[in-house]
């Protein structure tokens, strides 16, 4: 099944409250979107979200990466992933949110070649999935208990606040919220490397009667000695998130000891064909997986959701970036319940299930190889 032709666009979505975490600010969702179309008619989509403080790249340098990349597969079997992937991970070792855009779509042609829904094409069955709700840094304790207020009322069973703060900032948030919302609401903590040792140490531990899940990347993402000895000194189990772009990285992680669980993100991981052997290495080493995202559509979290579908080992879920968008591109794919707050539903529609409707698309920012 040859590919005949690959549409590359640049997409652009509006966010309603610019999200604020230690790493910087996101205003907008600067994506790039990808159609693979085979000689058979049968086409998939994928959807790359660079946040370059982590990932490394931008929508201008995912845009030039993806011409490449098309040029190298194009008129090459669709449905030979491990090939196709090889050859678009052997272009660069950077433009992994790009990448990540080639995967979704090689692995959505696959599983509608195969009359399936993506999660069932990768061995999974439905179970339910059910997203947490982040908060952002906000100015004062009461800006963050009124955000939290609000996704209490849209009936959450889970809430991420990002921390990272100078000293003991975090701990006055944090607590507020866990008051606000009693003990039947799951809390994570999240410092995108916002903490050295001894700030982690401190925070943690005038946290420990809060009842957190976990402490998401604490350090900074070099930093494993240090997490390794973090897991040591506190009770709270420690998540690894930036630390983590692929299967080496896992497993250097799970060697050091130093988290708990796995993050896996296909805007790090470069896409499914990755994320699914950090969920092997971390499930080896009896360590559970979260799913994140960036600022993707409802056509990455589509991709997202199933993979987390197919494997139970990825417990946590944090798919939540669409709620923040001021208007939504995209056509089918992963649903929100509208009053089961967080709970995703995903079609059983042949492939991931989601496009974008070409009117959202600018003629002006897309090219076909």
């Amino acid at each position: 099944m040859n590919i005949v032709r690959i549409d590359i666009h640049k997409l652009k979505i509006a966010i309603s409250n610019p999200i604020r975490v230690k790493l910087g600010v996101i205003d907008a969702a600067q994506n790039i979107v990808v159609k693979i179309t085979t000689q058979s008619g049968l086409y998939g989509w994928g959807e790359a979200s660079p946040f370059a403080p982590i990932t490394g790249d931008s929508q201008d340098s995912n845009y030039a990466a993806a011409q490449q990349m098309a040029r190298m597969i194009k008129d090459k079997d669709a449905l030979a992933i491990e090939a196709r992937m090889a050859e678009i991970n052997g272009l660069s070792v950077g433009e992994p949110s790009v990448r990540s855009a080639f995967d979704m779509a090689l692995y959505d042609i696959a599983a509608k070649a195969a009359g399936m829904p993506l999660y069932r094409f990768l061995g999974g069955e439905r179970r339910e999935i059910r997203t947490d709700l982040t908060i952002g840094w906000r100015d004062t304790v009461a800006d963050t208990v009124a955000q939290a207020r609000n996704i209490l009322a849209a009936n959450f069973n889970a809430i991420k606040l990002k921390v990272g703060r100078p000293g003991l900032v975090d701990v006055a948030h944090v607590t507020a919220v866990r008051e606000l919302v009693g003990p039947d609401i799951a809390l994570k903590i999240d410092s995108n490397q916002g903490w050295d040792y001894p700030t982690a140490v401190a925070n943690i531990k005038a946290m420990a009667d809060l009842d957190l899940d976990y402490a998401e990347q604490p350090l900074a993402v070099w930093d494993y000695d240090n997490m390794a000895r973090l897991r040591d000194k506190v009770d709270l189990p420690i998540c690894a998130d930036e630390s983590v772009f692929d299967h080496h990285d896992a497993l250097k992680l799970v060697r050091h000891g130093a988290a708990d669980y796995l993050n896996i993100k296909l805007g790090k991981a470069g896409g499914i064909h990755t994320g699914l052997k950090i969920n092997a290495i971390a499930e080896a080493a009896g360590a559970k997986c979260m799913i994140g995202c960036f600022a993707e559509s409802r056509l990455g979290l589509s991709a997202a959701a199933h993979l987390a579908m197919a494997r139970p080992n990825i417990t946590f879920i944090d798919l939540d970036s669409c709620y923040h968008f001021k208007s939504d591109p995209v056509i089918g794919g992963v649903t929100f319940d509208d009053e089961i707050g967080g709970l995703l539903h995903l079609p059983d529609t042949p492939g991931h299930g989601a496009e974008i409707d070409v009117s959202a698309l600018d003629p002006e920012n897309s090219i076909q190889i």
